[in-house]
């Protein structure tokens, strides 16, 4: 089922397979809104370093890892089970560390190494991230590198992150949530996970990228380590005119037993936060990625009062 819902997309040989991998891309993000990347360029001991990098920074007392503390303002810091979902009610059971190319990173003493093989991964990520915008842009009726140049994150104004995860061991679970069902915010998220570190679960169904509408059905989606997980956010929605979808998700330990540590590593495409948001159709007015993000957080703020309430 999850194989038939999320296509593995192969980009090996990419300039001279564009025209194929185009067709399975965007077929792929027409319905399911997710898909597996095979043959990207990152290399299976490449991703178990970063993850081993992330491990090191959880593995740390608090204090030291509160010494990169969350912003809110700018999103970027390590945060603790602070992630209130508007789905469940609840916080999520996890933490996180948020980073982007010129936020407080953990220092070289606490962390060997961990600036340097952080950017290099991030580096690699805009790099395959680059390859589906140029699919997407043309597939749209856009300049072939109109997506890539909205997110490129060496511009001062991109707003992408990196999102180190841990979700902490957990023994029957049911009535908690590793991350509650929600949708991404932004444009294009990359995510990495580990052999036998399960939990991801994705559900189709959504029309609008301003819908709470949700399918019946969350289908898991198991963890390997080398694949890609790529899901369309919901900017990237609104940019298509909500062609490509931006569909639900969430994580979840066993409701009876033990589920192991998991944990994983998502890069978020958010785009340039000057950059003019707009689809070839003019399905919605023009607006700044800057000032899209403040209407989807406050639109998402507002629907979390409801459930909570």
């Amino acid at each position: 089922m999850a194989e038939r819902l999320v296509p593995a997309i192969s980009l090996k040989d990419f300039d001279n397979r564009k025209e194929e991998i185009k067709k399975q891309l965007l077929e792929a993000a027409e319905y399911a809104g997710f898909f597996t990347l095979v043959d990207h360029g990152i290399t299976v001991n490449e991703i178990e370093a970063q993850f081993q990098i992330s491990k090191a920074f959880f593995s740390l007392p608090h204090d030291i890892k509160g010494k990169t503390p969350h912003d809110p303002k700018t999103n970027n810091g390590w945060e603790y089970k602070a992630q209130l979902r508007a789905s469940t009610g609840k916080y999520d059971q996890k933490e996180s560390l948020w980073l982007m190319r010129n936020s407080e990173w953990p220092s070289e003493a606490d962390v060997p190494k961990f600036r340097e093989t952080t950017e290099a991964f991030m580096a690699k990520c805009a790099i395959i991230s680059d390859q589906v915008f140029t699919c997407f842009s043309s597939a749209l009726g856009f300049d072939d590198d109109y997506l890539q140049v909205a997110n490129d994150p060496t511009k001062p104004d991109c707003m992408s992150q990196l999102r180190l995860i841990h979700y902490p061991a957990a023994e029957d679970a049911a009535g908690t949530w590793r991350a509650g069902t929600h949708t991404d915010i932004g444009c294009l998220t990359l995510l990495f996970q580990r052999e036998g570190e399960d939990g991801l679960e994705i559900c189709p169904g959504r029309e609008s990228h301003t819908s709470f509408a949700m399918g019946d059905v969350f289908t898991p989606l198991p963890a390997h380590t080398g694949p890609i997980v790529v899901n369309i956010g919901d900017m990237l929605m609104a940019w298509s005119d909500d062609r490509l979808k931006s569909n639900f998700h969430r994580v979840r330990a066993k409701d009876v037993g033990k589920s192991p540590s998991r944990y994983s590593i998502a890069y978020f495409n958010q785009g340039r936060k000057d950059f003019l948001l707009q689809g070839p159709q003019k399905k919605y007015p023009p607006v700044t990625v800057g000032e899209w993000f403040k209407q989807a957080v406050a639109r998402n703020f507002s629907f979390q009062s409801t459930v909570v309430a």
